[in-house]
């Protein structure tokens, strides 16, 4: 499927739940990325997220800081390599797909899994200092 084809399922809905994998996850994101502005990226894709989400029946799953420390990550990336194609694009950046998460680089697991996390964006916690 091309890009445009699977950021038009995916708009519409009717991009099936099972196809709906971590990989396609970053794909769309490096779509929107590709497409959009930075913050156009973020609130567009973040909004059609939630809208497959409710109309796949999971409408729980969406988390606000796991999408847009994503397309951040993503966006730093692509501005590095300029790739052309996705495929590119993963070759130049494996540990986006790696299992433990990017994310886990950044982010605490109790920050991550937080409420707050879920619902509004949470800047990284690892490594940085907090003022008393």
């Amino acid at each position: 499927m091309e890009d445009h084809e699977l950021v038009d399922a995916f708009e519409r809905g009717t991009l099936a739940h099972e196809d709906f994998n971590h990989r396609t996850h970053v794909r769309l994101g490096w779509a929107y990325i590709r497409h959009f502005t930075l913050t156009d990226a973020i609130d567009r894709f973040s909004l059609k997220l939630k809208e497959w989400a409710q109309k796949n029946d999971a409408g729980g799953l969406y988390h606000e800081t796991i999408t847009w420390a994503y397309l951040l990550i993503i966006s730093e990336r692509q501005h590095d390599c300029q790739a052309k194609d996705f495929d590119s694009f993963i070759a130049s950046n494996q540990d986006i797909l790696a299992n433990p998460s990017i994310l886990s680089r950044y982010y605490s697991q109790e920050t991550l899994m937080s409420d707050r996390a879920r619902h509004s964006f949470v800047m990284p916690d690892k490594g940085i200092q907090h003022a008393a």
